[in-house]
């Protein structure tokens, strides 16, 4: 063998190697492992597959259909309770509280309003087949297939009964909050349900400090104050509030005649158990049609009121769109622009949006939450026409019975009854 064939490629070699060692630090920068940087958990699930979408949508017509039975033909509280221990584990702890009923109207909102803005048809389900339900069978969700009734509903040690005026002033609250959130959502704003649902960091073990503490805070009172969170905040459940009061088929207190012996009267850590009414009452409310006739001839005005209130707070309310908030921020403050340390300024500016494209944008957005605001202060209005008309609303009654629109169908109340099937 020749020694040329030997050195030629030796020599190759040797120049690959001087040209790495000379011009790769230059042209190819090293990766560095070792800069202390640390990535940050994920505080929202991995999208799943859509088959196992089409699962949770499965799996939720399932509790759906087997606790209407329970709650209608079986009428077992222990079924109900390990029916809500399984949602618990499985749309709580394994699912990290998401795909989410509570939180889908923002979504139907969202794609009601923004036209690029497509939801599925497992979002769709959620929101919807709660609610047919309740027009059938009552609030059978809340029961035991919303984890976070079902949270609460487990830590309920020595429930106190709220005062009926608390109950149904605070009661107007969960409609107010709905209203905002849809406003927020369908402005493309922000979904403030599930940002600021308090039982997140509890079901995906980790989460804001904040929102640990609302919702360890909220499970506490809830040892004493049943359901605290689905009685005066949940949006949603202010929806199936209204559809169960028209479910054909009920949870009933009796399987049978009322034997008058109010057992049950106390037995509903909810308050949802309306007694039986006296003549006195009716009498009493039947001399007040002219109170009840002038609340309802002001609804209108009370709508027109509340649209104007919160229209003229459209700015301010506006500004929690970051959009908005940036264009203030630079027009009141233009001396931020020097400041290294503000990141939402220094992403902007870094990007390739011009001062005037970012206020066309905030001017867009300002003025969808005009429209948006008119809208939600009239929902607000009516809301509160209704409430006031609803206290000279009285329906007879002749025996106890849950209230539809307050039941949670939990049960408790069958096994004070002592009548058989």
């Amino acid at each position: 063998m020749k020694l040329s064939t030997l050195i030629l490629p030796l020599l190759l070699l040797l120049a690959t190697a001087v040209t790495e060692e000379t011009y790769g630090q230059q042209r190819f920068p090293a990766p560095e492992f070792e800069s202390g940087y640390e990535y940050p958990d994920v505080s929202t699930p991995e999208p799943r597959a859509l088959s196992l979408e089409y699962g949770d949508v499965i799996v939720l017509m399932g509790f759906l259909l087997i606790t209407s039975w329970v709650v209608i033909k079986k009428r077992s509280r222990r079924w109900i309770l390990w029916m809500s221990v399984g949602a618990l584990l499985y749309f709580g702890f394994w699912r990290e509280g998401c795909i989410c009923a509570v939180g889908s109207g923002q979504n139907m909102a969202l794609s009601l309003s923004d036209p690029a803005y497509m939801v599925s048809y497992t979002v769709i389900a959620f929101f919807i087949l709660p609610l047919i339900f309740s027009l059938s069978y009552g609030r059978v969700f809340c029961a035991s297939a919303c984890p976070l009734g079902v949270i609460q509903d487990l830590v309920i040690v020595k429930p106190v009964k709220v005062p009926v005026w608390v109950q149904k002033s605070l009661g107007m609250f969960p409609f107010v909050y709905l209203a905002l959130a849809l406003l927020y959502a369908a402005t493309g704003t922000d979904f403030i349900i599930c940002r600021y649902d308090p039982f997140v960091g509890i079901f995906r073990m980790g989460a804001e400090f904040h929102l640990i503490v609302l919702g360890i805070s909220f499970l506490l009172i809830g040892m004493f104050v049943a359901r605290p969170y689905c009685r005066f905040v949940c949006p949603y459940g202010a929806l199936l509030k209204v559809t169960s009061m028209f479910s054909k088929r009920h949870l009933s207190i009796t399987p049978n005649q009322c034997i008058q012996c109010k057992l049950c009267a106390g037995s509903c850590p909810f308050g949802a158990i309306d007694k039986p009414t006296p003549d006195k009452l009716v009498k009493e409310i039947k001399g007040r049609t002219g109170k009840f006739l002038l609340y309802a001839a002001i609804i209108p005005l009370l709508m027109l009121i509340g649209g104007f209130a919160l229209s003229s707070s459209h700015v301010f309310l506006a500004k929690a769109h970051p959009d908005v908030y940036l264009a203030h921020l630079l027009i009141d403050e233009p001396e931020v622009m020097d400041d290294p340390d503000n990141l939402d300024v220094q992403t902007f500016l870094g990007s390739d949006r011009t001062m005037d494209e970012l206020v066309e944008s905030a001017e867009e957005i300002q003025a969808s939450f005009y429209t948006g605001a008119w809208l939600t202060g009239g929902f607000i209005g009516l809301v509160a026409g209704f409430f006031l008309i609803s206290q000279y609303i009285v329906r007879r009654r002749a025996d106890y019975e849950p209230n539809r629109g307050d039941c949670y169908s939990c049960g408790r109340c069958i096994k004070y009854c002592p009548v058989q099937k």
